[in-house]
């Protein structure tokens, strides 16, 4: 069962996704901000992680960069959430290191969607086509 970390500062959100989440068959870790994150990342060791991008204490950006920067975590498949769609702020979370944007209110069929596809691309599946990945 793969392990996603969900991270966002509004209680409800959480609870929502995280519920959304565990049906679709994933195991969930959460945190209300970056900071917190970053230590369940650590512990946990995440498959996944879906980051708001306006959270307290380190951004989303921030904590997407400090994911990647190490080592055992730098590879995991990363998607920002963010209820802000112009494309300077999607390129920057692109630049940021994430592999997928969505903009919210999500499709929760389409997120876990995206999810499998990002952990099926994260094993080197080669039925799914790496140009599908970042939108």
């Amino acid at each position: 069962m793969a392990r996603i970390l969900l991270v966002d500062d509004y209680p409800d959100a959480l609870d929502v996704w995280s519920l959304y989440l565990t049906m679709c068959g994933f195991e969930v870790v959460t945190a209300g901000d970056g900071l917190a994150a970053l230590d369940v990342a650590r512990r946990e060791r995440p498959d996944l992680a879906i980051l708001d991008l306006e959270l307290p204490g380190i951004s989303g950006f921030e904590l997407a960069r400090r994911l990647r920067a190490e080592g055992t975590r730098a590879a995991i498949p990363l998607i920002a959430v963010t209820g802000h769609s112009q494309p300077a702020r999607i390129e920057e979370a692109r630049r940021a290191g994430f592999d997928l944007v969505r903009t919210k209110p999500c499709d929760p069929d389409k997120l876990c969607a995206d999810i499998r596809r990002l952990l099926a691309a994260s094993t080197e599946d080669p039925s799914v086509p790496s140009d599908t990945l970042k939108r």
